[in-house]
């Protein structure tokens, strides 16, 4: 279950992910400036790698965090500095309140899929869902995982995943993976996952279980998900 690195800010917007430490934070600020703060202060901060494959390593510290507010004031008396900080972060000084913790809020995960088209699911799962199959695909079939969500009061750098997945108890596989950096906006992130393909064959059918988990670099825990799926006979 490979994951891909692709992200969209909002209905229309690409923004990309796959966003590989915060050598790339430089990089990104020019190709998608409403999912990257290009200001945040890196100077203090080794510029060796970060990131393997895509994952956080051990190890590595992040920069001290500062509010938006303070790095929007940093610039206060430079009018123009500041209208550009403000459309780069898709929000203006009003929308600020100081507070330092990011905040990310996953509105849905959805499956694409060319066997049952798209099928999304809002977050949290209603109670009523609980114990039930979040999707059910044939086997051999091709598709895609989308999430929702929102950053809240200030960047979240490296926003990582892992998704563990098992089959009558016993683990048959686990992926991780970098989403990405994204500042605060007012239109939702949507990222959407790379083409993958269900397995085939007598052992590859019936239900599974996964528990799906998505950490910053500061290790905060952002949300985990425990849902089950369902691999059927192709008929």
């Amino acid at each position: 279950m490979e994951s891909g690195k692709k992200a969209e800010a909002g209905p229309s917007t690409t923004t990309r992910g796959g966003f590989d430490g915060k050598l790339e934070r430089k990089r990104e600020t020019s190709e998608n400036p409403p999912a990257v703060a290009a200001f945040i202060d890196d100077d203090d901060e080794d510029d060796g790698d970060v990131v393997d494959n895509g994952v956080p390593v051990a190890g590595f510290v992040p920069g001290p965090l500062l509010s938006l507010k303070e790095q929007i004031e940093k610039d206060k008396e430079d009018d123009s500095l500041r209208r550009w900080k403000e459309k780069l972060l898709g929000c203006v000084e009003s929308d600020l309140n100081g507070q330092l913790e990011p905040e990310v809020k996953f509105h849905s995960i959805g499956i694409i899929s060319d066997d049952i088209g798209e099928k999304n699911t809002p977050l949290p799962v209603d109670e009523s869902q609980s114990g039930r199959p979040l999707f059910a695909l044939r086997e051999g079939s091709r598709y895609q995982l989308k999430l929702t969500f929102s950053v809240l009061h200030n960047i979240v750098s490296g926003l990582a995943y892992s998704n563990t997945v098992w089959k009558g108890g016993v683990q048959v596989d686990q992926s991780k993976g970098m989403l990405g950096t994204f500042a605060p906006q007012r239109e939702p992130y949507v990222h959407t996952l790379e083409e993958d393909t269900a397995p085939s064959g007598v052992l590859a059918r019936g239900t599974y279980s996964a528990k799906l988990k998505f950490e910053d670099d500061d290790r905060r825990c952002h949300m985990e998900l425990k849902y089950s799926f369902e691999i059927k006979k192709r008929s």
